[in-house]
């Protein structure tokens, strides 16, 4: 049995939950492109989403089991827990897209392209927010600001799209497309959440 030296304090160890944060967002990101590669005609790359959507959730449980036993973390718990949940969502609901597409028989269409590659973007944006957010607010915040503009880009390629799908002939695909744009724009609406979230806990810090 270890000695305990009189006079000497030992602390828990402390899990790096910004390391773990950072491989959820990995995880996402691979998902993400998975469902860019999907829209562009790589139908069976929605089976990596489905896989990258299993172990976001591996990924999510290994980083709340790290937050419950951290003696004390860089962010506050709240803060980590809302962005790991966020991100948690963003791949969620991507996978529930493609689920979508394949039982309503949707074929992805050009408007569905750039927004999932806005979505991908503004990602990695946010990944690059939280690399930054302990020791370079400023960059961290400039990230998050990033993913927000990568979000409005989205919103414009929605309504483009939702233009072009007046002239969609067949009513069955004019429908189920404009389902899977306002999918699409829901997700960007968690986008602009985990990047507000961002914002907030560097202000929270300074």
């Amino acid at each position: 049995m270890a000695r305990v030296r009189r006079g000497h304090w030992f602390l828990p160890e402390t899990p790096d939950v910004v390391a773990l944060l950072r491989r959820q967002l990995e995880v996402t990101i691979d998902g993400l492109e998975a469902m860019c590669r999907w829209s562009r005609g790589e139908l069976e790359a929605a089976d990596e989403l489905e896989a990258a959507e299993h172990r976001g959730d591996i990924a999510k449980r290994e980083l709340m089991t790290a937050l419950r036993a951290a003696f004390v973390t860089p962010l506050e718990p709240e803060d980590i827990f809302s962005l790991s949940r966020g991100i948690d969502w963003i791949l969620d609901h991507s996978r529930d897209l493609v689920k979508e597409a394949q039982v309503l028989h949707a074929s992805p269409d050009t408007g569905l392209v750039e927004m999932t590659q806005e979505l991908l973007d503004a990602v990695r944006h946010i990944d690059r927010a939280i690399a930054s957010i302990t020791d370079d607010e400023d960059a961290a915040t400039a990230a998050a600001y990033e993913a927000i503009a990568a979000e409005r880009r989205l919103e414009r390629s929605y309504y483009r799209g939702m233009a072009v799908l007046l002239d969609v002939e067949d009513m069955r695909q004019r429908i189920s497309r404009r389902e899977l744009y306002r999918r699409c724009s829901r997700i960007g609406e968690t986008v602009v959440e985990v990047s507000e979230r961002i914002v907030y806990a560097v202000v929270k810090e300074t």
